[in-house]
C-alpha cells in the first residue's frame, strides 16, 4: 500500500469518505503558449528525480502535460514542449500545476482555458501555481478568500486585480489549504520540494535537494527581497516621515504615542491615517520592519543573536525569539543557517557589517 488521502475532490461531499489507496500521485500540467519553461521544468525535474529514490512501496510521481495548444507548445525562450489536448487531462488529479510566463496576459483572455483549471481544480487534491501562474489561479475564482503570492513584481497587480486575494509578496511559496502558491520562477522549485516533503517525509525531499545540487531547501518563509531596503513608503507626508523616523530608531523602544507626537497628530487619528496610508497598524508595521531588519543583519553580519535583537530595539531575546518565530516560523539561528551570505571561502563577505564585541 503506497499511502492513503481522504478525498481527491475539493468540493464539499456529503456523508463519510472512504480512504483511497494512491498507486501513484498524477501530476498535470497545464501549458499555454509563451509559458515560462522553468517554472515548469524546475517542479517537474523534483518530482522526477524524486521518483528515481522512491522505495518500491512509494507512490511516484506520473507528470502529464495539457495544453490547448497541443501537440507542440512554444515556450517564452522559444523551446517546444509536447503536449497532449486538455481532454487528456480529465478524470482525477493528485496535483495540478499552473505556470507563469510572458504569454500570461493572453492566457488570461482564454476563457475556455480558465474554465478547464476552474474544473480540474474540482479533481485536484491540491493545485499550485508557479510565478505568475497565480493570477490564472485567481481568474478561475479558486483564491478568493485565501492567502496567495506571487512573483514580487506582480504582488500590487494581483492584489489590485483580485480584491478578494490576500495577497503575500514577502514569501517564496504560500500554502493555503489546497492551494500552493509560489513566487518568481525558481521559487517552483522550493515549492515542488515541500510537496514531496508532504508526500514521502523530509528525508526523500532532502535527498532530491542534494541530488539537484540545491545547496539549501529553502524556506516557504524565505523573504524575495530585503523588505527594509525595499520598504514601500507612504505617499502622506506626516505618515511617510513617521515610516523614515522609524527606520532610523528601530533600536530604540518606538512608542505609538511618540511616534504620532512627531506627526503632531492625535493618537487615535495617526493609527487611523497610518492603517489607511500604510495598509497595517503602527504597532505591526513596526514588528514587520523590526523582524526585516533582524532578517537583513542575519543574512549579512556575523553579529550574535542577542546583538541582533539589541539592534532591532527587541527589549529581550526571548521577545525577538517569539516576534521571528511567529513572522517565519523559523529561529533566528535557523533562518542563519539556511540564509546567511557565505563568499567563495566560506566566510561571511568581509564588506558587510561584523560585531565581534561580547553579547
Amino acid at each position: 500500500m503506497a499511502g492513503y488521502v481522504n478525498d481527491l475532490s475539493l468540493q464539499p461531499v456529503r456523508g463519510s469518505i472512504q480512504a483511497v489507496i494512491v498507486f501513484e500521485r498524477r501530476v498535470v500540467v497545464v501549458m499555454y503558449a509563451d509559458a515560462m519553461a522553468l517554472d515548469i521544468t524546475g517542479p517537474i525535474e523534483v518530482f522526477d528525480t524524486a521518483n528515481r529514490f522512491l522505495a518500491p512501496a512509494g507512490a511516484p510521481y506520473r507528470i502529464d502535460f495539457v495544453s490547448a495548444e497541443a501537440p507542440l507548445v512554444r515556450m517564452s525562450s522559444g523551446m517546444m514542449v509536447g503536449a497532449s489536448p486538455l481532454e487528456a487531462g480529465e478524470g482525477p488529479i493528485d496535483t495540478l500545476l499552473v505556470p507563469g510566463g510572458w504569454g500570461l496576459n493572453s492566457a488570461l483572455q482564454e476563457t475556455a482555458l480558465v474554465s478547464w483549471i476552474r474544473q480540474a481544480a474540482a479533481r485536484s487534491r491540491r493545485v499550485a501555481s508557479v510565478c505568475g501562474g497565480s493570477f490564472l489561479l485567481a481568474e478561475a475564482g479558486l483564491l478568493d478568500g485565501r492567502r496567495a503570492t506571487t512573483h514580487w513584481a506582480y504582488s500590487d497587480a494581483l492584489a489590485h486585480r483580485y480584491p478578494d486575494v490576500t495577497v503575500d509578496a514577502e514569501p517564496i511559496f504560500v500554502w493555503d489549504g489546497p492551494f500552493v502558491t509560489s513566487a518568481g520562477v525558481s521559487t517552483g522549485i522550493d515549492m515542488a520540494l515541500a510537496l514531496v516533503e508532504a508526500d514521502h517525509g523530509a528525508a526523500l525531499a532532502l535527498q532530491t535537494a542534494r541530488y539537484l545540487v540545491l545547496f539549501l531547501k529553502r524556506h516557504g518563509g524565505q523573504a524575495q527581497f530585503s523588505a527594509v531596503l525595499d520598504a514601500q513608503l507612504a505617499d502622506h507626508p506626516p505618515i511617510r516621515a513617521a515610516q523614515e523616523w522609524i527606520l532610523e530608531n528601530l533600536h530604540n523602544p518606538l512608542p505609538v504615542a511618540e511616534i504620532a507626537r512627531r506627526a503632531n497628530m492625535s493618537l487615535r487619528n495617526f493609527a487611523r491615517v497610518f492603517r489607511r496610508e500604510a495598509g497595517t497598524t503602527p504597532g505591526q508595521y513596526i514588528e514587520r520592519t523590526r523582524i526585516a531588519r533582524a532578517r537583513e543583519l542575519l543574512e549579512t553580519t556575523d553579529l550574535t543573536i542577542c546583538q541582533v535583537a539589541r539592534r532591532c530595539g527587541f527589549g529581550a531575546t526571548e521577545t525577538f525569539f517569539r516576534s521571528f518565530g511567529r513572522n517565519l516560523g523559523l529561529t533566528p539561528k535557523e533562518y542563519r543557517h539556511r540564509f546567511q551570505l557565505i563568499s567563495p571561502s566560506g566566510f561571511i563577505d568581509p564588506h558587510h557589517e561584523t560585531d565581534r564585541s561580547p553579547v
